[in-house]
């Protein structure tokens, strides 16, 4: 096969493979390979090249921005998971498996469908493949795009995802709720809230498995809202995370292709990305649609 692989030469830690070691292993498997680094600034031209599937090595970021680029496109996407969380990796089955395993499997690999969502807003219309929300862990979002959380110290993936969950439970009893006006299909669910969450996979952030049963393939969106009442639950599911105990948020999760928001002052994380961009909260209050896509990804899984 013609692979196209676009790399991240910065993502993980140092026991990640090199974009040279990457190469080797997929000629090695019989392919022939063209490399583009994700640092380039015109790294998505590559994208246009006549391919027979993309590779993607590196973490979400990378999956997130190679992949909504890619909706509709029906061309297939490899992962090579090797960022800090690999959320979306995870919720392929990708994870704890070698890189060159990966490789040699993409000859009989399956071809995944994979949902796609869409957020409308003040921002107009962007596509989602991890999630979109509010609340707490959007304000650590900010906080970390500004510097006044600083993971970059850590050179282990393992030491980041335990200093992001210690600062959000250290955070979350001081973080506010806020009056959400919530309609999911039919239903009202406005209340006040520390956190909503619309998930299309399982896990966001530090691998925060908020919405455990979460099925990217579905055709379905997965709503999770935390109650102020709900934050000693959140922070006893943190606490297991830390100690690497087994363990579930236990919250509800509701399911819906369609969904309204309406709120007044928050910021709002489409993905990796913050809305707005500079981090200051809304002065006036926004109305946000979020839907499926009709159009979809591929992705190859092992068979």
């Amino acid at each position: 096969m013609k692979v196209t692989l676009i790399h991240n030469p910065d993502a993980g830690d140092h026991c990640q493979p090199s974009g040279y070691a990457i190469l080797n292993l997929i000629r090695n498997a019989g392919h022939s390979v063209v490399y583009q680094s994700s640092k380039d600034v015109s790294w998505d031209k590559v994208l246009h090249d006549s391919a027979d599937m993309i590779a993607l090595a590196g973490g979400d970021g990378l999956v997130g921005n190679a992949a909504k680029r890619l909706v509709g496109r029906d061309i297939p996407i490899a992962i090579l998971p090797m960022g800090t969380a690999n959320n979306v990796a995870s919720a392929l089955g990708l994870t704890n498996k070698p890189t060159l395993e990966l490789i040699e499997g993409w000859t009989t690999a399956c071809r995944t469908k994979f949902d796609v969502g869409v957020a409308t807003g003040p921002w107009g219309s962007t596509c989602f493949i991890e999630g979109l929300g509010l609340g707490f862990f959007t304000d650590l979002m900010a906080e970390t795009a500004r510097g006044n959380v600083d993971l970059d110290r850590f050179n282990a993936s393992g030491a980041k995802l335990i200093c992001a969950l210690e600062t959000i439970r250290n955070r979350l009893q001081s973080s506010p709720a806020s009056r959400l006006k919530v309609t999911l299909d039919d239903q009202n669910l406005s209340g006040e809230y520390v956190l909503l969450e619309v998930m299309n996979i399982r896990s966001i952030g530090p691998n925060l498995a908020l919405a455990p049963a979460a099925d990217p393939s579905d055709g379905l969106l997965d709503l999770v809202l935390v109650s102020k009442s709900e934050r000693d639950q959140i922070s006893r599911y943190l606490s297991d995370r830390i100690e690497s105990k087994s363990s579930s948020p236990g919250l509800i999760v509701r399911q819906s292709r369609r969904l309204q928001i309406e709120c007044e002052g928050l910021l709002i994380h489409i993905d990796d990305d913050l809305w707005p961009e500079d981090g200051s909260p809304p002065s006036s209050p926004i109305a946000v649609d979020v839907k499926l896509s009709s159009e979809y990804l591929e992705m190859l899984t092992p068979a």
